[in-house]
């Protein structure tokens, strides 16, 4: 499975960014999938994930209310909406996939900066 992220950019406070994962390969053994960030000087963390029918969510708590995910299993492509955002978003995003395999083999994208200035 390979994992390409884009949308990533430079926006102001309060404005919006759309990002994509773009899934090629074996997509059909990919069970769940997920957004992740890093800050500088941080560790990785959790932003949100969606289950493979996307009929089932899970957000961090700093982004609830103002990020959406979704996924388009017809374009194998994962996207994250993400409104009002906030300095403290500012990391490079990574996109996950999860396969239908015991112990849960995973698959990373290579990142997109994402910088909000104030």
């Amino acid at each position: 499975v390979q994992l390409v992220e884009s949308g990533g950019g430079l926006v102001q406070a309060g404005g919006s960014l759309r990002l994509s994962c773009a899934a090629s390969g074996s997509t059909f053994s990919i069970n769940h999938m997920g957004w992740y960030r890093q800050a500088p000087g941080k560790q990785r963390e959790l932003v949100a994930t969606i289950t493979t029918g996307g009929g089932s969510t899970n957000y961090a708590d700093s982004v609830k209310g103002r990020f959406t995910i979704s996924r388009d299993n017809a374009k194998n492509t994962m996207f994250l909406q993400m409104n009002s955002l906030k300095p403290e978003d500012t990391a490079v995003y990574y996109c996950n996939a999860v396969l239908f395999t015991p112990g849960g083999v995973d698959y990373w994208g290579q990142g997109t900066q994402v910088t909000v200035s104030s």
